[in-house]
């Protein structure tokens, strides 16, 4: 199998699972490190063209990272794109093992048990905890309803207080997000890298959790850490 990855999460999952199977990657592909194929620009603008080029079996995806018109022109040139939903946790263990068996990978690869197994019973003893989760800022954007990430952080006992809105990744204005009824703000460093001194002052005294954002997003070989990792990450908060 030849298969370029537009999808950070799956092109470390497919290079790890099937290791000589990845032909090309994204600019943000950045796991497993050292990571040695061609680069065909970023998950939202990729080269097209140079995609063609490689002539690969297959292009994996996803319907939130990647830009259907890409995704379309990709297929007008003749190339099989198979493209990813993933909204909870079930979705993302049944959608990698599709992937990895659409790339040739004949059993399941241990870590996505071991993933599985970590996931069945998370770190938890702490009070309940409602929260915000802003991804973005200027503008400030948040976690809304059916997202991976809110799934995994209600899994450690984290209450997306946006869980309901309408939008999945809503704008907020900092007022509002000050005044919706939160105890807590989870500030990943990714894709806006919230750190300690960018992000936590935004919300006066509310404790913040600075955690790491490919625990929280990615859905591949790092689901097996990101229990203890997001745990620890929450129970030590800044104010």
């Amino acid at each position: 199998m030849r298969v370029v990855s537009l999808v950070p999460s799956l092109t470390e999952a497919v290079a790890v699972s099937a290791p000589g199977a990845l032909v090309a990657c994204t600019d943000w592909c950045t796991h497993p490190e050292g990571l040695d194929v061609p680069r065909i620009g970023g998950t939202k603008n990729p080269d097209v063209a140079a995609v063609a080029a490689l002539r690969p079996d297959l292009v994996v995806a996803n319907e939130e990272e990647n830009r259907p018109d890409n995704l379309a022109a990709l297929r007008s040139a003749g190339l099989e794109v198979l493209v990813t939903e993933i909204r909870d946790l079930e979705g993302a263990l049944r959608e990698l093992d599709r992937v990895l068996r659409a790339c040739g990978v004949a059993s399941r690869p241990r870590w996505l048990d071991e993933a599985e197994a970590a996931w069945a019973s998370p770190p938890s003893g702490r009070p309940p905890r409602r929260a915000v989760v802003p991804v973005w800022r200027r503008p400030w954007m948040v976690l809304g309803r059916d997202t991976f990430a809110g799934d995994l952080l209600a899994r450690l006992g984290v209450a997306n207080v946006y869980a309901d809105h309408p939008e999945r990744y809503p704008r907020v204005p900092l007022d509002e997000l000050r005044a919706a009824g939160a105890d807590l703000v989870v500030l990943p460093d990714e894709p806006y890298r919230f750190t300690a001194d960018d992000g936590p002052e935004a919300f006066g005294g509310l404790p913040a959790a600075l955690v790491d954002g490919r625990h929280l997003t990615w859905y591949g070989p790092s689901l097996v850490r990101a229990p203890q990792v997001l745990g620890r990450a929450l129970g030590a908060v800044v104010r």
